[in-house]
């Protein structure tokens, strides 16, 4: 199912604004562009799975998990330059991909539950957060990586407190 449109995603006010310290996230246009909720993310992995490679175009793909309270929804004048892609994880969780809608760049995953409810977190996509260090990224599904990982950064069973992927 698709929608060329994120404008839905604005009908409500964030909590409440980032802080002015908080990291950028935009894509490569700088189109859209918006303030993480916090100054780090809560997570970080780097995911190994077909479908994130597939979205990456890469050996794999990069994400920061920040809390969507504060983020979530974007601005309207922000929100009407998103696109949405929306698609169903291996596990039955409803994915929300947001795109910029003039250089195409995935910018962050809205994870649903079963009833259509969000859940807190959203997965930013990591390259597109200025600034961001990536040391100690956990991998996740290293089983299908197509390049080695070491011993110490496979992650194959996720600390349920952290919902690394929205599943």
């Amino acid at each position: 199912m698709a929608s060329s449109s994120a404008s839905a995603a604005a009908a409500a006010t964030a909590d409440s604004p980032p802080a002015a310290t908080n990291p950028i996230v935009h894509c490569q246009c700088g189109a859209v562009s918006f303030r993480a909720s916090r100054p780090e993310p809560l997570a970080l992995y780097f995911c190994h799975c077909t479908e994130c490679r597939r979205q990456s175009s890469s050996a794999f793909g990069a994400s920061a998990i920040f809390p969507a309270a504060g983020m979530w929804p974007l601005p309207p004048a922000q929100a009407d330059r998103l696109g949405m892609w929306t698609r169903t994880s291996a596990k039955g969780t409803t994915l929300e991909c947001y795109f910029c809608k003039a250089c195409g760049v995935r910018l962050l995953h809205r994870p649903l539950r079963a009833d259509g409810s969000p859940k807190p977190n959203l997965t930013v996509k990591a390259g597109a957060v200025q600034g961001l260090r990536l040391d100690g990224a956990k991998h996740i599904w290293a089983r299908s990586a197509v390049v080695d990982v070491p011993d110490d950064a496979a992650w194959e069973s996720p600390d349920e407190d952290v919902d690394v992927k929205g599943e």
